[in-house]
């Protein structure tokens, strides 16, 4: 155990604290799942290779550089064309010289290509676009059309690399936003504190935590009391008291002074390795859209291979002056306008772009799909604490007695609730200021489960519940009673003198997200609560939601959850309690407040809202609907030009060039207008 008490390092806070540079880790994708560690991909077919996201380190050479190949291509290819048209001033660029030329530059940017189509073969992925691409081009050389045949695979692998750039760019803004959770953490080890990354803590390690700094690993109070926020655990706003030997888990936020956590469980339980892990299977959760593109692209591809093939054979039987040559070069371009790049590439982009745009404003999507489900939503639910409201104690309502000023009142009780801790005087102290500063406040006594009595500017003052008043014989209004919020009730030399409210505040932004839900089409806002039907009910009026049901169990959440989809509604479920998890799960989008929210609903929610304000649901639906858009626009831009071009390269109208255009031209700006969903602001 370490020698320093936790008063002898609350007084070493407000000194400044020498750290070690080496003993600050440093929080890597590595460290932290085996799933994190994956670099993305923008596709499943063995051997196709992607530029990876690297950390910041020496720099490579610049012949690794992802995009080095295919400059080098391009130089050469602007050269050979070059030499072509001058081919007078340059007699040696033909035969073995012309092709060698182009032979590199084709395969500076085709290999991995032809390779991955090869690789494709056994895991049975024979028809995709690396097949389709390979035929083309190498089918382009073989008639002397070497400009073509690198023109298309240069601009395909052009394509290819704008494809990652805009992944690895929403991966990145999704893992930024996840890293800011807890990446350090003080450990006391032979006397010392040091501050290390959490996953280099060891189960049995004693870790400190600050006042409002979030727990960051389980385990027990070494020494107690501690008053701690457990809303993100419970749901409930109330602080709860731990003692030494008690369970204090990762989520719950130190209130008070230092304190010491005996850790019993690894980082890789907590809530950032699951959030991260769940990242990682977001990309594999497929909208319908997204899912319909996949079969229609292994489909399509076979019935492309052999329309090009009879594009070559059938014409001999039919056309009088039947040149092999020409059909197959029609035959070629055929299959390079065919290729399906464009959907199979811009599509899950445009999700991923919706993603990842999601991820900086504060929200987590965990699948595609979800983004189609949250834009086709009629009916959002909603609890109430740390979902709606804040989740902590503030001042409501101050009623005087007749010949009391509001700010005496203020003034007597505010003093006297100094020498608490208890949240509700918390809350009064916090509201009153320093209008308390510098007042006289003596002769203090805590009276248990009732409040204070004291002498406060050389009055005497009670301050506390109904029971306090009645012990000390002091009358009041009957009305008083029938106060629903958490009361203060004040009696000065011993005559009523009038009482306080204090609640659980709704969030700034709660009334502006129950308004742009309405103006966003959800035609039904419920909440559910498990406080008092009374206080619901008044939370539910000033934030202008119309159905409201307080007293809740979660199997009674549940069960009025399951009567609305029932009735046929489109439903999400909004918490951030370990006790709204069922209900998240239950709902068709299950969205989690997960600045404080519990591990088992963030793990159970397809949704989360980093931020905690109740005003980015509408965002989510904003980011839903443009993602939408831009999927559809992208889809019809390569249907509508494909079909042209096809038309055009059947009739021997469209050459190699043209099919570059209707292939990977189509698809650099179906790629451009999926990452401009990344740009926008929501």
């Amino acid at each position: 155990m370490p020698d320093t008490s936790p008063e002898q390092r609350n007084e070493e806070l407000h000194t400044a604290k020498q750290v070690q540079l080496e003993n600050v880790g440093a929080l890597t994708r590595d460290q932290l799942t085996p799933q994190a560690a994956a670099e993305p991909r923008g596709h499943d077919v063995p051997g196709h290779d992607h530029a990876p996201v690297t950390a910041a380190g020496p720099r490579a050479p610049w012949w690794h550089n992802p995009y080095a190949p295919a400059v080098a291509s391009l130089l050469l290819l602007l050269a050979g064309l070059a030499l072509d048209h001058f081919r007078d001033q340059a007699p040696f660029f033909t035969g073995f010289v012309r092709l060698g030329w182009y032979g590199v530059a084709f395969l500076l940017v085709g290999w991995k290509v032809i390779r991955s189509a090869v690789q494709s073969i056994p895991s049975g992925h024979v028809f995709n676009e690396f097949l389709l691409m390979s035929l083309a081009t190498l089918g382009a050389f073989a008639i002397g059309e070497y400009p073509e045949g690198v023109a298309v695979m240069l601009f395909y692998t052009v394509g290819e690399l704008f494809q990652d750039a805009a992944v690895n760019r929403a991966k990145r803004s999704i893992r930024a936003l996840l890293e800011i959770q807890a990446t350090e953490v003080t450990v006391l080890r032979d006397g010392q504190a040091v501050v290390l990354d959490p996953k280099q803590v060891a189960v049995g390690d004693t870790i400190e935590v600050k006042p409002g700094e979030k727990v960051a690993l389980d385990g027990t109070l070494v020494q107690g009391p501690a008053s701690l926020n457990t809303a993100a655990l419970t749901g409930e706003s109330v602080p709860q008291t731990k003692q030494a030997g008690e369970p204090v888990l990762a989520g719950m936020v130190n209130l008070e002074s230092l304190i010491q956590v005996a850790v019993t469980a690894g980082y890789q339980d907590t809530k950032l390795a699951k959030i991260l892990a769940l990242v990682q299977d977001a990309v594999g959760r497929k909208a319908k859209t997204q899912q319909f593109i996949t079969k229609f692209a292994k489909t399509y591809t076979p019935i492309v291979v052999v329309l090009a093939a009879l594009l070559v054979a059938v014409p001999y039987f039919v056309v009088e002056d039947y040149v092999f040559r020409d059909w197959l070069y029609r035959a070629l371009v055929f299959l390079v306008i065919s290729c399906p790049c464009a959907l199979v590439v811009s599509i899950p982009l445009g999700y991923f772009g919706g993603i990842g745009a999601a991820s900086r404003a504060g929200i987590l999507f965990k699948g595609s799909n979800f983004l189609d489900a949250m834009r086709e939503l009629d009916t959002v639910v909603m609890d109430k604490t740390g979902t709606l409201t804040q989740g902590v104690f503030a001042l409501q309502q101050v009623q005087p007695a007749p010949g009391t000023a509001p700010e005496q009142l203020l003034r007597l009780v505010g003093a006297l609730e100094t020498k608490s801790t208890h949240p509700i005087a918390k809350a009064v102290v916090t509201h009153v200021g320093a209008a308390a500063a510098g007042v006289a406040v003596e002769n203090v006594e805590e009276i248990a489960g009732h409040g204070l009595r004291g002498r406060v500017d050389g009055r005497d003052v009670l301050a506390g519940n109904t029971k306090l008043l009645a012990k000390f014989g002091v009358a009041y209004p009957p009305e008083v009673d029938q106060v629903v919020d958490s009361i203060v009730v004040a009696a000065v030399d011993g005559q009523y003198a009038g009482y306080l409210t204090v609640a659980d505040a709704p969030k700034e932004d709660a009334a502006r997200a129950v308004q742009a839900l309405k103006a966003d089409g959800i035609t039904k806002l419920v909440m559910l609560s498990g406080d008092k039907d009374s206080i619901v009910q008044r939370v539910a009026l000033e934030l202008g939601i119309t159905e409201a049901h307080g007293g809740l169990l979660p199997e009674d959440k549940a069960r009025y959850v399951q009567q609305y989809k029932d009735a046929g509604h489109k439903l999400a479920f909004v918490g951030d309690g370990v006790n709204d998890a069922p209900v998240v799960a239950l709902a068709d989008v299950g969205i989690a407040m997960g600045g404080l929210g519990s591990d088992a609903t963030i793990e159970t929610a397809d949704v989360v809202i980093q931020t905690d304000h109740p005003s980015k649901i509408a965002t989510a639906r904003r980011i839903a609907r443009a993602t939408h858009a831009v999927v559809w626009q992208n889809i019809w831009l390569a249907f509508g030009v494909k079909a042209l071009v096809l038309a055009l390269g059947a009739g021997g109208v469209a050459t190699m060039w043209e099919a570059v255009f209707a292939d990977v031209g189509v698809a650099l700006l179906a790629i451009l207008n999926a990452v401009r969903i990344q740009r926008t602001t929501f």
